[in-house]
């Protein structure tokens, strides 16, 4: 994967900082500039138009193609009517998206005529970089990729209830909700979601984010802060309450804790490769996966049972060291990333942990991570 590459993942998955210092072995601004983001259009724009605003039609099933569905797990409107002036917990507005990653967004289509400014602008841009995952995984399921939202831009509330899960084979809850707008899984979204994990061959993907500044020590989230080096995160941005309702309602022991930094290969800027734990992969969720995308910022996946026999760490991510950070100073050179707990007892499905960013990657992101996607159609 060339650099310049690399520098692109990093900007679309999580609007995190495309233009790193060069210890890190990347590109500077003024050469990233000649390759600056594809118009949003160019990219959702296939064969046929956009629809929005109207009734999912149901997925009929078919032996091998599995249906994935998408949740966001936020309340759209109390996120993007967040106080613009309060410092934490709360998404980059477009203006602050746009001064940090100048000049990737001075283009017309993200101009006020053309795209919302603000936080919502922002919110949309993560609509935009799961058109990538949708495309690979419809192409090797023959399914459409449905999306849905917890609370959407009109304000229409859809829990986790039958018209969501009835045809779905794949349930991906992507967890990006802002702890301070207080999503929680009610009791009938638990029932609904152990009803569905309990049919044979459903998968339920997890993805809180990151928890960042949970500290209470100013030092520490100073510190948190300049490890991930990102200046469109908040000392304080944590995220996934619901998330942590859902898992610990189904009795997943799975705390998502902090927002590292991933170590990267001095002389080429890439991520350094997974450390995967292939002999626990009997299932080959990585088979021919090695790397997953960059990301500033990803969740520590901490389990929180003795239990060794309750969930498999499938793969591990290292660290950058370089710069310190409370989870490292305690010894710790790597993170868990990727975890699974195959079908147990009553429950037939397979329930999987992966950060949101993962799938939101507006560029595709590299070989390695489309067939990590492919793997999740297919298996």
């Amino acid at each position: 994967m060339r650099r310049r590459d690399f520098n692109h993942m990093a900007l679309s998955v999580g609007l995190g900082t495309a233009i790193v210092n060069p210890p890190f072995g990347r590109e500077s601004a003024a050469a990233l500039a000649d390759s600056a983001m594809p118009a949003a259009p160019t990219v959702i724009t296939k064969a046929t138009g956009r629809t929005y605003n109207q009734l999912h039609l149901p997925r009929k099933y078919m032996q091998g193609q599995r249906r994935f569905s998408v949740y966001w797990a936020w309340n759209y409107p109390w996120e993007a009517n967040r106080d613009v002036t309060e410092l934490d917990n709360r998404f980059s507005t477009m203006t602050e998206v746009r001064r940090v990653e100048w000049p990737f967004y001075e283009k017309p289509e993200y101009a006020e005529r053309m795209f919302l400014q603000g936080i919502a602008g922002t919110l949309e841009l993560f609509h935009l970089s799961l058109v990538s995952f949708q495309t690979t995984v419809g192409e090797a399921t023959g399914q459409p990729v449905a999306v849905y939202q917890r609370i959407d831009q009109a304000g229409q509330r859809l829990p986790l209830d039958e018209r969501i899960l009835a045809d779905t084979d794949t349930l991906m809850v992507f967890g990006l909700d802002h702890m301070v707008t207080e999503q929680e899984a009610s009791p009938d979204e638990i029932a609904a979601l152990q009803q569905f994990i309990a049919r044979e061959g459903t998968c339920l993907i997890i993805g809180p984010h990151h928890d960042v500044g949970a500290s209470a020590d100013m030092d520490e989230r100073q510190m948190e802060y300049k490890h991930h080096g990102d200046e469109l995160v908040p000392r304080q941005q944590r995220f996934g309450l619901y998330t942590r309702s859902l898992m610990k309602g189904l009795g997943v022991p799975v705390e998502n804790r902090y927002g590292l930094r991933p170590a990267t290969v001095k002389e080429s800027g890439d991520i350094t490769p997974l450390n995967a734990m292939r002999d626990l992969d009997s299932r080959g969720w990585l088979d021919g996966v090695t790397t997953f995308n960059f990301h500033a910022h990803l969740p520590h996946y901490a389990v929180t049972t003795d239990d060794s026999k309750a969930i498999r760490v499938l793969a591990k991510q290292s660290i950058e060291l370089s710069i310190p950070h409370p989870f490292t100073r305690a010894g710790n050179k790597e993170f868990n990333t990727f975890l699974w707990l195959p079908p147990s007892g009553t429950r037939g499905g397979d329930i999987l942990l992966a950060d949101s960013t993962i799938f939101t990657t507006l560029f595709g992101g590299t070989d390695s991570l489309h067939r990590f996607w492919r793997n999740l159609a297919t298996v």
